[in-house]
């Protein structure tokens, strides 16, 4: 199964979608519960908004481009998004010592360890054996499948992960669907 298909043109404006979404729901997610403003905390949810939603959404979508290029480019920009989506877990470890509070206590943090080490798998697997210049078994199909399906699923737990955390900052139904109804509408997209 294929999502939609698109354009160069069609490429462009996806992401164009998954920048705005960063930049404006990743700062609208960062400054909650509302009024809260800017903190040491809000850099927890911005950098794993930019990281799993911003980053890994275009890298979904920029490898679907196929071709030499595209791939690399597809590498790099899922190794940027890991890494600051490690920023978030370093930001939110801080910020739990700062404030002497036990980790990894709620649903949103346990799915969030997981997914995480999903991601660094998923990350380690593709560099290893997939890289176009130097991989293992870059042209082994069954690998290309797994990693292709594994890092889509991992990038839907970041995104639910994601949703779960916002839930325990806001009750406010309009943040929640500002947040929940562009990653529906982008996930035929970058995740199928």
């Amino acid at each position: 199964m294929a999502g939609p298909a698109f354009t160069p043109e069609g490429y462009k404006k996806l992401v164009a979608a998954f920048l705005a979404f960063t930049v404006i729901v990743g700062y609208m997610t960062a400054t909650q519960p509302s009024g809260a403003g800017w903190r040491f905390f809000s850099w927890h949810p911005f950098l794993m908004v930019t990281g799993f939603v911003g980053m890994m959404g275009t890298s979904a979508v920029t490898k679907k481009l196929g071709g030499y290029s595209n791939t690399k480019l597809h590498g790099i920009l899922a190794s940027l998004g890991l890494m600051m989506a490690f920023g978030g877990l370093y930001v939110i470890y801080r910020n739990k010592e700062i404030m002497g509070k036990e980790h990894i206590t709620s649903t949103h943090a346990l799915a969030g360890i997981i997914t995480m080490a999903g991601a660094l798998m998923a990350s380690l697997a593709g560099g290893i054996f997939l890289h176009p210049d130097f991989g293992f078994d870059k042209t082994n199909k069954t690998i290309r499948f797994g990693h292709k399906w594994f890092s889509r699923t991992i990038i839907l737990s970041a995104w639910i992960t994601c949703v779960l955390g916002l839930q325990q900052m806001t009750s406010d139904k309009f943040i929640l669907a500002t947040f929940i109804l562009p990653l529906v509408i982008l996930a035929p997209f970058s995740l199928i």
